[in-house]
């Protein structure tokens, strides 16, 4: 057998006769107005690709490449073999028309450029033995065809999870059972429809929020795949702040994880009901039992068992429907099985005793539950069907559990695997029965808006070529392109271009928005994250007026009406912070205009200016969170920046009580400026820690004081707080009285401003300055065999220890560390426990540091040590 080419120009040689044979048969077929002057163009041979792919992903031997290439060595000369091997070997994940300019040169053969409609894909390395689902063609259905139904039979719903519970495969799956992609793609392999950052195909994690539509049997599902990373927070949050419904993804083996609470709080918060879909029952160690449990202990809620395995990690093949006792069987003929084809039938006695008598207990303890959660059905089971509970209609059992559900007083949970193609059809069959519609969820305000618009933007992409696009929830009356809205928040017009369906970073035009959906806006160069849309400004001062009434007659200024309209996301305070820098000085501007684009689309990302350095300061959620926006501007602005090293967000806070005193006297030009001010301060004590200073007034200043210079005296005593007289962090915890004020007739309100902040200043020094550092809530799982490495390793980062869970065969350590101490924990925690161990963290709170760290944290900023 002859030995295969080694290089690129050599495999073209060798594969040449088979490109020229079907560029021959393809020049036959396709012969038309535009071929008559060019030659038969040579397709590009994706064997060549393939054969360079295969030998970076594994060392085979040449002969066997060189077979696999076209059964080199047996003296063929055809490219089928070559051509079909290379399409195993690629997975297809994005196609899409676009015109472009095309040419071909890889064998040196023919060059030459022509205008044709080509197919654009996204193409992925892949060993040719891992699996390659995949529809038949002419079987993925358009974004075009996605249906537009009556509001009743549209869900908004968001998949929330710990990272790493398999939101983005649950939501692949999705979208390949409803026909709307043809291949099935995977998070290891980088090819899935929502991740389709370079950074999240590089990691394996869901970075920023996607959004897709869809149907599933004449419903409309608008879904949002959010990140579950800890840095990642508000995309979560404000995703749910749009949602009416979500889906809390669960690994099986491990239950209610640190992440989980935290976005089950969020859905909390905003009111969303909510179903659980227990994942990963194939994985290793897997517990429906125990995750049942986890979610009971928890998260404090009701689960309402409406689906049990048949098996548990290896031995899972299927469900019992514990509504109608009917049980689904998925039988993969082969490793490439998609889980299209599934056996469903009712369970009988017969079929197996045991599984019989816990479905059949499953269901009385359901009926049971429901009856106590829904006075409806309660009647209906103490009357008609007092004497035997399998008599009960599964429709009249599905209408209770929607009402339970979109009460909030109890949670569906469904399981499955989602990477073994099991239970995903049946989650979205869950998903329209018991998740609520847009219309069935209570909105104060659509009552002032009555039928005009009232939509909320929510999150901002930018385009290089459209600007920036702006995800929108229409909650009341229509969109359509070109026309006016009105932002209340930026109190501005602006113009909308155009409309269009995301599906993930792909988006169609659409003519028009109706209630309850989601889409993206072109053209809106002003709103941001948690803006209000309206038709007009007289609509919303309308709605205002409105709101006013509702109010039980209380005066209240048009402001503060509007105030009420507006449903914002709230954003955390970050808690890492580095300097940023260009290149070069000629680079600034652009660098400034990518951090400005950047913050309008990620909320929680913070930059500001050092006014001692001038330095550019990054300030982010973590140290993920600021290597991503570092990566992002590299290369989608094509800026290669600097980071400084990480430093902690500090804050600062007061001892004792104190009081100043401070005069101001300039004469400007022909006027002079006068102030005089004498402030108290005092520790605020509290459990909530307030970043903003509360400022109360003597009597005898608030009687005199005229209204106009209340906010010239609070701006300069926000001013003073935002940086603290010892390190420059933000003072908290203040109580702030106004004891006395003077002030000259001409004096202006900037003067009143930097007298009060001056004397604040003052006030804060001589009340003494206590640092306060940021303390994370720690979760880390680990085996018992370096459980004690671990333990003594957090005891060396001043960590406290709250609890240490069992969590299957493993052990879950719940600590406080301070933020300080974590820096670069991960690689010291893989060291320790030969890289099985994982932890999460989260903010919870600031804590006082005691003198020895505070001096050594002085010395330090000092350049002292």
């Amino acid at each position: 057998m002859a030995a295969a080419p080694r290089s690129l120009p050599a495999l073209c040689r060798a594969l040449r006769p088979a490109a020229a044979s079907a560029a021959k048969r393809a020049g036959r077929q396709r012969r038309g107005p535009g071929w008559k002057r060019f030659p038969p163009p040579p397709p590009p041979p994706p064997a060549a690709l393939c054969f360079l792919l295969a030998e970076r992903r594994r060392s085979a031997p040449p002969e066997e490449l060189r077979a696999r290439l076209g059964g080199a060595g047996k003296g063929t000369r055809s490219g089928g073999t070559a051509l079909e091997m290379g399409a195993t070997m690629l997975r297809i994940t994005r196609k899409f028309s676009v015109n472009t300019l095309r040419s071909s040169s890889l064998c040196n053969e023919h060059v030459y450029f022509r205008k044709t409609k080509m197919r654009v894909v996204s193409v992925t390395e892949q060993n040719c033995s891992l699996r390659n689902y995949s529809s038949p063609p002419g079987d993925v259905k358009s974004l075009r065809s996605v249906i537009n139904p009556h509001i009743s039979r549209i869900r908004n719903i968001g998949i929330m999870a710990h990272i790493d519970a398999g939101k983005t495969t649950t939501t692949e799956r999705m979208l390949y059972y409803s026909g709307y992609i043809r291949t099935l793609g995977d998070v290891d392999d980088g090819d899935t429809v929502t991740d389709f950052m370079v950074q999240e195909r590089e990691r394996g994690i869901t970075i920023q929020s996607a959004a897709v539509t869809f149907d599933w049997k004449d419903y409309r599902i608008n879904l949002i795949d959010t990140p579950g990373h800890v840095d990642f927070t508000v995309e979560v949050e404000r995703c749910l702040r749009v949602l009416d419904g979500a889906v809390a993804v669960f690994d099986a083996a491990a239950g209610v994880e640190a992440q989980t609470l935290t976005v089950w709080r969020q859905a909390d918060k905003h009111q969303i009901p909510r179903i659980c879909f227990l994942n990963k029952m194939d994985k290793n160690r897997a517990s429906f039992t125990y995750a049942v449990e986890s979610i009971k202990q928890k998260l404090k809620t009701k689960p309402l068992l409406l689906q049990f395995p048949i098996g548990e990690a290896k031995t899972f093949r299927g469900l019992v429907d514990v509504v109608t006792k009917e049980q689904i069987i998925w039988k993969p003929t082969s490793d490439l099985d998609d889980g299209k084809n599934f056996e469903q039938k009712l369970l009988r006695e017969a079929d197996d005793s045991n599984l019989f008598q816990e479905v059949q207990d499953a269901r009385n303890t359901l009926i049971e539950q429901v009856a106590d959660l829904d006075d409806e059905f309660a009647e209906l089971v103490l009357g008609e069907y007092s004497e035997n509970f399998d008599l009960i209609p599964a429709d009249k059992l599905r209408s209770a559990i929607r009402r339970i559900t979109l009460a909030r007083k109890a949670v569906p949970v469904l399981c499955g695997s989602a990477l073994k193609n099991k239970g995903v059809q049946p989650l979205l069959d869950a998903i329209t029965m018991y998740l609520p519609a847009p219309n069935e969820r209570s909105y104060e305000f659509l009552q002032w808006y009555k039928d005009d618009l009232c939509a909320l933007a929510f999150k901002v992409l930018h385009d290089k070529c459209r600007g920036p696009l702006v995800f929108v929830r229409v909650y009341s009356g229509s969109l359509k392109p070109q026309s006016a809205v009105y932002n209340i928040n930026k109190s501005c017009t602006e113009r909308m271009s155009r409309l269009l369906l995301p599906f993930a970073d792909q988006q169609i035009e659409i003519p028009s928005l109706m209630p309850g959906n989601i889409a993206l806006t072109v053209g809106l160069k002003q709103s941001a994250t948690g803006d209000t849309i309206v038709s007009s400004k007289a609509s919303a001062v309308a709605a205002a007026r409105r709101a006013g009434r509702d109010a039980g007659g209380e005066k209240r200024s048009t402001s503060d009406v509007e105030s009420l309209l507006l449903a914002g996301v709230e954003i955390p305070d970050p808690v890492f912070f580095c300097t940023i820098e260009p290149p070069s000085v000629a680079k600034q501007q652009e660098l400034d205009n990518a951090l400005s684009c950047l913050q309008r689309e990620d909320p929680s990302l913070k930059v500001k200016l050092d006014p001692d350095t001038g330095q550019t300061i990054l300030c982010g959620m973590g140290e993920l969170h600021i290597e991503i926006i570092h990566d992002r501007i590299k290369r989608e602005y094509g800026i290669e920046t600097y980071l400084g090293p990480l430093q902690i967000a500090y804050r600062e806070t007061i001892l004792n009580a104190a009081q100043s005193t401070d005069t101001l006297d300039k004469t400007v030009g022909d006027k002079r400026h006068f102030v005089t001010a004498e402030l108290e301060v005092r520790p605020r004590l509290g459990e909530r820690a307030m970043t903003k200073p509360v400022i109360e007034y003597a009597a005898s200043v608030i009687e005199a004081l005229p209204q106009e210079l209340q906010g010239a005296i609070e701006n300069g005593i926000t001013n003073s707080c935002i940086q603290g007289p010892l390190l420059g962090f933000p003072v908290q915890d203040i109580d702030v009285t106004v004891q006395s004020l003077t002030v000259h007739p001409d004096t202006s309100h900037t003067m009143i401003s930097a007298c009060v902040s001056r004397c604040m200043q003052k006030a804060l020094k001589k009340a003494g300055i206590q640092i306060l550092e940021p303390l994370m809530n720690i979760e880390i799982t680990v085996s018992e065999d370096h459980l004690s490495a671990a333990l003594a390793d957090l005891a060396q980062r001043r960590g406290t220890i709250q609890e240490i869970q069992s969590r299957q065969d493993n052990r879950v350590v719940v600590a406080a560390v301070p933020l300080a101490e974590t820096m670069g924990y991960s690689t010291v925690l893989r060291t320790l426990t030969s890289g099985s161990a994982t932890f999460t963290l989260e903010l919870a709170s600031y804590q006082a540091l005691n003198s020895q760290e505070q001096s050594a944290l002085l010395q330090r900023r000092m350049g002292l040590v």
